[in-house]
């Protein structure tokens, strides 16, 4: 599971694929290493989650980590696409994360054995990404 801001991944924890992602979610969140500002009312922090995290015990997560919610039902963004013209999912942002970590060859086919050598490759990966999304590298 990754979480990111803009783009720029900011946790990533792995797991075998057969674990759903609900269940690395308090993980995931233990695991940003940048400091966080202060959720408030003026300035909530949201986190946008498919209907795969449409879950009271991962909702709960948000909560207690100063998150506000969105998490689409099922159903609901195929209708907001239907109604709404240039409707746009929110979560288009992780998704080109993921497609950037899968032209890294060594992490699209996991050639390590060991978990800590994968997360290795998965933070140099990381590292580049966040690189080029400075432009400093041209």
């Amino acid at each position: 599971m990754l979480t990111e801001s803009k783009g720029i991944p900011l946790s990533i924890v792995i797991e075998g694929a057969n674990r759903h992602d609900m269940k690395m979610v308090r993980d995931t969140f233990l695991n940003i290493i940048i400091k966080r500002p202060k959720a408030t009312k003026d300035k909530p922090q949201g986190l946008c989650l498919d209907k795969g995290y449409d879950y009271d015990e991962v909702r709960d997560l948000l909560e207690e980590f100063g998150f506000t919610a969105h998490i689409r039902s099922r159903g609901e963004e195929a209708k907001d696409i239907k109604e709404k013209a240039g409707f746009k999912a929110r979560r288009w942002v992780v998704e080109r994360t993921h497609s950037w970590l899968n032209r890294f060859r060594r992490i699209l086919v996991r050639w390590e054995k060991r978990a800590d050598t994968f997360i290795a490759m998965l933070h140099l990966a990381c590292g580049i990404i966040t690189w080029r999304a400075t432009g400093l590298l041209k």
